[in-house]
């Protein structure tokens, strides 16, 4: 969608007041909501992290390119026909577990096969329940949608036991193959990189001079590993605080949130300079606290979602409204290759090892898009298949 587009290479310059003289040192940390104290907060000092700001504003530049060659598989096994998936969602109301499923669906209406997809509602009655009924249907094969497959042990020994294979998008912490629990791959980007650039954009959009909330989901493995990452970036630079880690679940998103934000600009007032979510969707249900306390779409503070990339939070980014940046994953992209891979354990062949690369969107480089799909991987992926 993006086409041979480049980003505009400079970093925006955050709005931030200068001239205060701070020298108290302290341990980086934080607390989730509901946990006794405040989150102690990092030393700061006028001239934020020089040697670390750099660093960070040169991966941020690497980062908003747009013009990216297919570096995935080029090729592979042709297609097997007549075969059947399941994807089992997490919750289909997170826009990345959503976004996947329907690039798993435009892949499998190009290779001849057929998708179900089951919603677990996020939680953890509803995904288990929707794991026994997929592998009670006994398909060809089942993604594993954004969930833990280790909160559904018993079902996934048995579609193992059924030999179905298990193909995970965003399931473990790591992309690739896994030995426990049993999946024949992993399809996310590395959380290391998701969580590293957007603590950098943070550290290079600020001068290393930023009062920060990171918003997780404690309850989900993946994203409580990627706020621990986010939070050991940010305090490489020592002039950042964090402020606040909010432990937000993300079915309890559209009502939560719009509460949390308003106590945070209660507490924190101007020292609240960014914010970080695990999801961009927390930003959708912030956009109206925001505005009923007056603040500016545009900022501060300044809010970058390490994932997912939706439709709405391209919008947001674009027309700048309460969100400056998102991390987004190339949610089509994982979708056929979820279907590429699944392929691949249908004919007996090892994953394709494919990851891909972070990118960061901002209102320059977007350039009105709504989704983040690099070139190349549809007329790759057709050719392999012989489609």
């Amino acid at each position: 969608m993006h086409g041979n587009r480049r980003a505009t290479p400079g970093v925006l310059r955050a709005r931030l007041a200068s001239g205060a003289l701070l020298v108290a040192v302290s341990v980086l940390a934080g607390c989730e909501r509901g946990s006794s104290g405040d989150p102690v907060e990092s030393p700061t000092g006028p001239n934020g992290c020089p040697a670390v700001h750099a660093r960070a504003q040169a991966a941020v530049v690497q980062a908003e390119q747009t013009d990216v060659p297919w570096g995935g598989p080029t090729t592979g096994p042709a297609a097997v026909s007549g075969r059947t998936l399941v994807y089992v969602a997490q919750t289909m109301t997170n826009p990345g577990v959503a976004g996947a499923a329907d690039g798993v669906r435009e892949a499998a209406r190009v290779i001849g096969w057929n998708v179900r997809v089951i919603d677990g509602g996020g939680t953890p009655a509803g995904i288990q329940a929707a794991m026994s009924e997929a592998v009670a249907l006994r398909p060809s094969g089942i993604v594993i949608g954004g969930f833990d497959p280790n909160s559904t042990s018993r079902e996934v020994a048995r579609a193992v036991e059924a030999r179905i294979p298990l193909v995970g998008w965003h399931a473990l912490a790591a992309p690739g193959p896994s030995r426990r629990p049993e999946l024949f791959t992993n399809v996310t980007t590395r959380v290391d990189d998701v969580a590293a650039i957007s603590a950098q954009w943070i550290i290079a959009h600020s001068h290393g001079r930023a009062g920060v909330v990171l918003i997780t989901d404690a309850s989900i493995p993946f994203a409580r590993h990627k706020s621990q990452l986010i939070r050991k970036e940010l305090a490489t630079c020592s002039g950042v605080k964090l402020l606040a880690l909010e432990n937000i679940p993300i079915p309890d998103a559209s009502s939560r949130t719009p509460r949390e934000i308003s106590s945070l600009l209660a507490r924190f007032g101007s020292r609240w300079t960014h914010s970080v979510a695990i999801n961009d969707l927390y930003f959708a249900d912030a956009a109206p606290a925001f505005r009923a306390a007056g603040e500016k779409g545009s900022g501060p503070p300044f809010n970058i979602g390490a994932g997912d990339g939706d439709p709405s939070a391209f919008q947001r980014v674009n027309n700048r409204q309460y969100q400056a940046a998102t991390v987004p994953e190339p949610l089509s992209l994982q979708g056929w290759q979820i279907v590429d891979e699944f392929n691949r354990a249908f004919s007996d062949r090892p994953a394709s090892g494919y990851v891909a690369p972070v990118h960061i969107a901002t209102a320059e480089n977007s350039t009105g898009a709504t989704t983040w799909d690099p070139s190349g991987y549809r007329e790759t992926y057709r050719q392999i298949w012989g489609r």
